[in-house]
């Protein structure tokens, strides 16, 4: 038997009142995501703890059945991880935006412009650079986006990042969070790094056709979400399960690399609201004609959540549901267990995260049916699977796959 597991991010909302009180997934007209709802068992998800709101980082991190309350350290590592960077245990990784900083030392623009090429070159020009004994591993993510891993004795991620958060401001400086050796180290060499860096993005050749055109040049580095790199476990090896992760956003592609599955690189796959679902689908589908166990991410749905846009979201929905035809049980033609879910709420009226429980639906040829007739999230309330933690989802997965996660003898 194979597992899909298929993650809608941000899915989760609250009635809203020009929808006729019911969520943009209640609303939405979902047929395929209703056979299954009806085929399976459902239930409402509290993917951290009830009434902890999730990061995507540790949502994901539940979700795959690790506790992030052990294994968080921070994002920075996932989103190494997941633009391809090298990530060892005990390196300290941070998220990074190339931005603009002025003459007077204000950041500009903290995105500089939106970059949309040209960043993997600057990246390159910040190769080699070594401080104090310690290596600074850049590397360029989609636009202004990147990460960086610091490695070498001495390091803690006990630092508090140069981002203002704001654009006007200056960028404040790196500061230890306690006063141990280690953070007093770290955020000197980290200061020295990107006082070096915007000396060398400043000169290069792009940056200053940039400002010659009135774009903003991608002359410095804001370095913030810092955490080490933790050992985690081996999802394959904890599950017994060949995995696959067929994602675009580099945060999810990087929280299933470092727990050891096989990640899908393939044009077709983008992040946003711009995915093509069509192709992203047949990716999966191929995907589970190799691996035991594929999860799919979709992004959109969130998207529309930060925006407010609950009509978009709704008909976001209604495409994710025309494309999920293929995995029913009369057209797909091995014994398949389907589960799909979100992440986190993310209401409308919120334009954020919530700590609301998601709707889940487990199904399986031979699954303990319900009474459950439509997926959304006051239907699944109704569901036999009652109210769960996100880290016991793949026992309980596995339990229909008839693998049993057993504990002790």
């Amino acid at each position: 038997m194979k597992l899909l597991f298929i993650v809608m991010d941000g899915l989760g909302d609250r009635p809203i009142s020009d929808l006729g009180g019911r969520t943009p997934l209640e609303y939405a007209n979902t047929p395929n995501l209703d056979k299954f709802a009806n085929l399976g068992m459902n239930g409402l998800l509290h993917v951290i703890a009830p009434g902890v709101t999730p990061g995507s980082d540790t949502a994901h991190l539940a979700l795959f059945g690790v506790d992030p309350y052990t294994y968080y350290t921070g994002r920075g590592p996932f989103e190494a991880a997941g633009i391809g960077l090298e990530v060892k245990e005990g390196d300290i990784a941070f998220r990074v935006n190339f931005a603009t900083i002025d003459d007077s030392g204000a950041i500009t623009d903290r995105r500089a412009g939106r970059i949309k090429q040209g960043t993997e070159e600057l990246s390159k020009l910040l190769e080699g650079i070594e401080i104090d004994g310690i290596q600074f591993l850049l590397r360029a993510g989609t636009e202004h986006r990147a990460a960086l891993v610091i490695r070498g004795e001495g390091l803690t991620d006990k630092v508090y990042g140069n981002d203002p958060k704001v654009e006007g401001n200056d960028p404040p400086h790196f500061k230890p969070l306690d006063e141990s050796p280690e953070a007093q180290k770290t955020a000197r060499i980290l200061t020295s790094y990107v006082m070096k860096a915007k000396d060398i993005l400043s000169k290069a050749e792009l940056n200053q056709d940039r400002a010659d055109k009135g774009l903003f040049p991608a002359n410095y580095l804001l370095i913030r979400g810092p955490g080490k790199v933790p050992k985690v476990p081996n999802f394959e090896q904890e599950y017994c399960l060949e995995s696959a992760c067929v994602a675009g956003g580099g945060l999810y592609k990087g929280v299933a690399r470092m727990l050891g599955m096989h990640i899908i690189e393939d044009e077709r796959l983008t992040g946003g609201t711009d995915t093509d679902l069509s192709a992203k689908f047949d990716v999966t589908l191929e995907a589970l004609n190799n691996y035991d166990f594929v999860f799919t991410h979709v992004k959109g749905t969130d998207n529309f959540s930060h925006d407010g846009n609950y009509k978009a979201k709704t008909e976001f929905i209604e495409k994710i549901d025309k494309e999920l035809y293929r995995f029913l049980p009369e057209n797909f033609e091995q014994d398949l267990a389907v589960m799909i879910t979100g992440d986190h709420s993310s209401p409308c009226s919120f334009k954020d995260h919530s700590a609301d429980p998601v709707p889940v639906v487990i199904y399986s040829s031979d699954c303990r049916v319900d009474k459950v007739e439509k997926f959304g999230e006051s239907y699944a309330a109704e569901g036999n699977l009652g109210h769960l933690l996100g880290k016991h989802l793949m026992g309980i997965a596995l339990n229909e796959l008839r693998l049993v996660h057993k504990f002790g003898a």
